[in-house]
């Protein structure tokens, strides 16, 4: 059996929907509050948005200088090989196992090759050649 089947079922149904209606527009405090609190967010929100755009804006702008910057720097290394004085290297004396190294280079940067053409072993352990 349905719950609602004669007419003055359904008037007292709709009466009590419109009353609750009328109840709730009573209550309701006005909506300024609710009023006041969207335009606090929209407001937030625009500044938000005013501030995503700024910081894009200066993102951008250093890409650009970056970018810029990087061209002059190529442009500047080629420059420095076309004009780049060709330098004849001297043979480094190899003064390792006396415990002196020559001063042209520090004791971490010893070639891989000793003066007479033998390549060095792991800590000067194993000679190879």
């Amino acid at each position: 059996m349905p719950l609602f089947s004669t007419p003055t079922q359904f008037a007292a149904l709709a009466l009590v929907f419109v009353a609750g209606w009328l109840f709730g527009l009573a209550s309701h405090p006005g909506g300024k509050k609710w009023k006041a609190r969207y335009l606090a967010e929209r407001d937030a929100h625009a500044s938000v948005k005013k501030d995503g755009d700024v910081r894009a804006a200066a993102a951008e702008k250093r890409a650009v200088e970056a970018e810029r910057e990087n061209a002059r720097l190529v442009k500047d290394v080629e420059a420095a090989r076309v004009a780049a004085p060709v330098v004849e290297r001297q043979p480094v004396v190899d003064t390792s196992r006396t415990g002196a190294l020559s001063s042209a280079r520090p004791g971490y940067a010893r070639p891989a090759y000793n003066a007479d053409g033998t390549k060095r072993g792991w800590f000067d352990f194993d000679q190879r050649r």
